[in-house]
């Protein structure tokens, strides 16, 4: 694969700040949605995960893809495969090893004191029981929890610089370039992906639970990588973002009915659930995950592609936001269930907690020298525009 420095889209720095500030809200959520969460709140609902559905099929694939994208600037800068491998697993093996010694283990304690009665505080559960790799109460510990996307990426980004250092031994630099303008230079940017999605969730897969414990987990595998690779490839065709530019309106569309079908599967105006209802729902799934990411990449290069002076700030900040969130959430949560508080003011004070707390943890962060590398930040700050997760 030719490696060739190309200019910086904005758009897609607003997409992963957008993304992953998705995700933040989206963890919220799951407080009070009936969906399985690490503390639940007594306010939770069934109809919290309709508006949830909205983002659910396509949000960690888009932050694949972004990333994806990202790791080709990445690597044009690097000396070497080598030196991409080892630049990107200080940026993210570092903080994840960190996250789970450190920043995780409050997670874990109080699922544990909220669902299993669990009487211990908190400093014996870290000092004790969370490093016996073993199972309490149903939890294996340690754990990564919500880090498995930094653990995944992780291993993605190896994997390509092994594939990118034998491709460059073989010959074959511009080989996967010249495919992928081929396949995905048309319509075939909507169409390819979605029918491999369409696929997974349909017939292959049949809508399976992911599990995130890396080893066991192929429908997530199946997923994400190839979303990463998209976006490793994407941003090295204009032939495909020319094509996601004038194809966005069709993956809105997709997007939108392909939503429509399972708010409604959900909502019981679709039905009775069996094996052919299952099947138009994962096509349907397919549809809304495929489409809503064409659709955000062509609105992103059309409105968002241009620079701003807090793109740079947020761009750094949602690395180490998105390492202590969930931390912050749970914990917040576990304190507010003997509250009794409304909903709304329930909800109200995770989100400000959320966010005052999250920009407590990067803005005194960044200020710290050796703390730098272990929160996803270079060690020393540069004058620079800072590098996507």
């Amino acid at each position: 694969m030719t490696v060739a420095k190309f200019p910086r889209h904005y758009g897609m720095d607003w997409l992963r700040v957008g993304a992953f500030a998705l995700l933040i809200l989206y963890h919220i959520a799951m407080v009070f949605a009936d969906w399985n969460y690490h503390v639940k709140s007594a306010h939770a609902e069934s109809w919290i995960t309709v508006p949830m559905l909205l983002v659910n099929a396509w949000r960690l694939s888009l932050l694949f893809v972004v990333s994806g994208y990202a790791s080709r600037a990445l690597l044009a800068r690097s000396r070497s495969p080598g030196d991409f491998a080892w630049g990107r697993s200080k940026r993210l093996a570092l903080p994840l090893a960190f996250g789970i010694a450190v920043i995780v283990p409050p997670q874990p304690w109080a699922e544990l004191v909220s669902k299993a009665g669990y009487q211990a505080g908190y400093w014996t559960f870290w000092t004790r029981d969370y490093f016996r790799f073993s199972t309490i109460g149903g939890l294996d510990l340690p754990s990564w929890n919500h880090l498995w996307f930094v653990a995944y990426l992780w291993l993605y980004t190896l994997m390509l610089a092994l594939v990118v250092a034998c491709l460059r031994l073989g010959r074959l630099q511009d080989g996967f370039d010249r495919l992928f303008g081929r396949w995905l230079g048309g319509i075939g940017v909507v169409l390819l992906p979605f029918a491999w999605y369409a696929f997974i969730h349909a017939r292959w897969f049949a809508m399976a639970a992911e599990t995130h414990a890396l080893f066991g987990d192929g429908i997530a595998h199946i997923s994400y990588l190839p979303a990463f690779l998209f976006g490793f490839g994407l941003a090295g065709s204009p032939a495909a973002m020319a094509a996601i530019r004038r194809w966005w309106p069709l993956g809105a569309v997709m997007a939108l009915a392909g939503y429509g079908f399972v708010a409604g599967v959900e909502l019981r105006w679709i039905g009775p659930f069996g094996p052919a209802l299952y099947v138009r729902y994962g096509i349907a799934h397919a549809a809304e995950q495929w489409g809503a990411i064409v659709a955000l990449i062509g609105l992103a290069t059309r409105f968002l592609n241009r620079d701003h002076p807090a793109r740079a700030t947020l761009t750094e900040a949602v690395f180490p936001f998105y390492l202590v969130h969930q931390t912050i959430i749970v914990l917040v949560a576990l304190w507010l269930m003997p509250a009794g508080l409304p909903f709304a003011a329930e909800f109200a004070i995770l989100v400000a907690a959320t966010v005052a707390g999250c920009a407590a943890f990067y803005y005194g962060g960044r200020r710290i020298r050796w703390l730098r590398p272990l929160i996803g930040l270079r060690l020393h700050p540069r004058p620079v525009r800072p590098a996507l997760l």
